[in-house]
């Protein structure tokens, strides 16, 4: 009986209806659903190009882990520790970190800016060459300190690694001086360190921070061996597994461990909250839009009534009477999903390949065109919500079929 209610369901849509109304409702019912699911799958493959995208820019700069301390702005690094932890095959490297911030001084132009003294092998890291836009990366030379700029910092100083004349000048509170309102010469500590490269990752990175070698940094800051955390970089081709598990039990509790997308935790929960918040304002638009699904349905019973009465005549239960019509609805939401999930599909592949649509930022953000990335998963689910709403909403149509009747019996034996 179920193959018997699918055809005859596939017959009342390809055949002619008695009213043109009902084929009017139909087209309209399918296009709805066919807007709705062509204009889910292009938003979610847009936050999923935003997302993958941002990934990518902080991927190059951040490392794959970071440790801090739970408690206190340093601490020092065990070397038992950080002997294990390069030891794991995966590791590439384990740089000290340490941060603060300073004000940057060159000529007439000053700038606040976050220094982050790093392990001098940093500079060996293929990711962070990739991101240099000018001079050569380099943070130790014959013996001397350099800094390498992010490009916001290098704007804000005017200043490049072609024409760094002088030494840039780096000013940080004391940390070791008494306060003194009367002699001030010893409130600052000033050392000057000459500038090899410039690197862009993203605005917010680029404008805040320049690297140096820890050395320099715990010079500036009149530290010995603290660091404000540890970076682990793995080597390319790794997997992170549960290796992340591993160096959280050999730390302990005192310390936390972060990977990439921890390390911009809300940033990634924002971008999350604003897909599934535009998913599902999207949903709630097509579930307005089954709305014609319903009228459709309930137009089709009514014309279909002799029909109706035929099939009960020859054995047709009213289950299956209404599995016709609950399926019929079914095959609207699908073929309506179906086209515009292709649809969708292929107009995501087009901004893909020529990026037609553009964000319109004049060239002053990292790509011109919106970003696109498609998901599997999210076709998927797509493909389900909408079949979700159109049973639904055909399960309403299809149980007012005994409604219909009875009020169609009553207006005949009230016009005898």
């Amino acid at each position: 009986m179920r193959f018997f209610a699918l055809y005859i369901a596939g017959r009342y849509i390809r055949a002619k209806k008695s009213q043109n109304a009902i084929n009017v409702m139909s087209i309209i019912a399918t296009a709805g659903v066919f807007v709705g699911a062509a204009a889910l799958v292009i938003v979610l493959s847009v936050f999923n190009g935003f997302e993958s995208l941002v990934t990518n820019l902080y991927s190059s700069f951040d490392a794959d882990y970071v440790v801090t301390a739970n408690t206190g702005k340093t601490f020092v690094p065990d070397s038992l520790q950080m002997k294990q932890l390069a030891s794991f095959k995966e590791v590439a490297l384990v740089s000290q970190v340490l941060e603060e911030n300073v004000l940057l001084k060159n000529g007439d132009k000053q700038y606040f800016a976050t220094i982050k003294g790093v392990s001098p092998e940093v500079q060996k890291l293929p990711n962070l060459q990739n991101l240099i836009v000018d001079g050569t990366f380099k943070l130790e030379a014959a013996g001397l300190p350099y800094a390498c700029l992010g490009q916001g910092v290098a704007i804000g100083l005017s200043l490049s690694s072609s024409n760094s004349l002088y030494p840039l000048t780096v000013y940080v509170p004391n940390r070791l001086s008494k306060p003194d309102l009367v002699n001030t010469a010893n409130a600052f500590k000033i050392l000057n360190i000459n500038v090899s490269a410039v690197f862009s990752v993203q605005q917010d990175v680029d404008s805040k921070y320049f690297l140096v070698p820890i050395s320099f940094t715990r010079e500036l800051l009149s530290y010995t061996k603290e660091v404000t955390s540890l970076e682990i970089y793995l080597k390319p081709g790794f997997s992170e597994g549960n290796l992340q598990e591993i160096i959280q039990e050999k730390f302990g509790k005192k310390y936390e461990v972060k990977n990439k997308q921890q390390q911009h935790e809300l940033l990634y929960k924002i971008m999350k909250s604003e897909k599934w918040a535009v998913f599902f304002i999207l949903v709630f638009i097509l579930i307005v839009a089954s709305f014609n699904v319903i009228g459709s349905l309930t137009m089709l019973i009514i014309d279909k009534k002799k029909d109706i009465a035929i099939l009960k005549s020859m054995g047709a239960t009213m289950q299956t009477i209404k599995n016709i019509f609950l399926l019929q609805g079914m095959l609207i939401s699908a073929y309506g999903a179906l086209g515009g999930i292709i649809t969708g599909l292929i107009i995501c592949f087009i901004q893909q390949k020529f990026g037609l649509i553009g964000l319109g930022t004049g060239g002053s953000f990292v790509v011109d065109a919106y970003p696109v990335k498609i998901i599997a998963l999210d076709i998927v689910f797509v493909f389900a919500t909408v079949l979700l709403i159109g049973f639904i909403a055909s399960l309403i149509a299809s149980r007012n079929i005994s409604k219909i009747e009875d009020a169609g019996l009553a207006a005949t034996i009230k016009q005898e």
